[in-house]
């Protein structure tokens, strides 16, 4: 597995903000945010239900990454993919650091993975607070 996700039932917007909201408790910063329905309506003339791409940094774990080695930034910022179901429910997915990362073999990479989705971990378990379901 890539990511690790969590249902919410709430309204998409309000979830892209609790979401931006947790991610910033845990020390993250947004630095993209791509909308992938209004890309592909634009591009394609093709509708589908709000997706969200959100490019989530935070800067001295970052830092550590490319100080260990120049190139990781090709596997940064973690995503965070916030979609609406078919259901009505709005699922969040996150990229999961140690399968990422574990691509890159220099020292300290894989403690600073696990640290990383430590953290995205916490960020699933504060959204969880409130009427969800998560999966692995």
């Amino acid at each position: 597995m890539y990511g690790f996700s969590i249902n919410l039932n709430e309204d998409f917007e309000d979830a892209i903000s609790r979401v931006t909201e947790a991610l910033k408790d845990e020390g993250f910063g947004i630095l993209t945010e791509i909308d992938v329905k209004a890309t592909l309506k634009s591009k394609l003339g093709v509708d589908r239900l709000p997706y969200t791409i959100l490019g989530a940094c935070n800067p001295p774990l970052a830092h550590q990454a490319l100080e260990a080695d120049p190139d990781i930034g090709l596997l940064l910022p973690c995503n965070v993919v916030v979609r609406q179901e078919d259901s009505g429910w709005v699922t969040v997915a996150f990229m999961d650091p140690l399968a990422v990362l574990g691509l890159v073999d220099k020292p300290g990479v894989k403690e600073l993975a696990s640290e990383v989705r430590r953290k995205l971990e916490c960020v699933r378990q504060s959204l969880s607070e409130s009427g969800s379901h998560e999966s692995a």
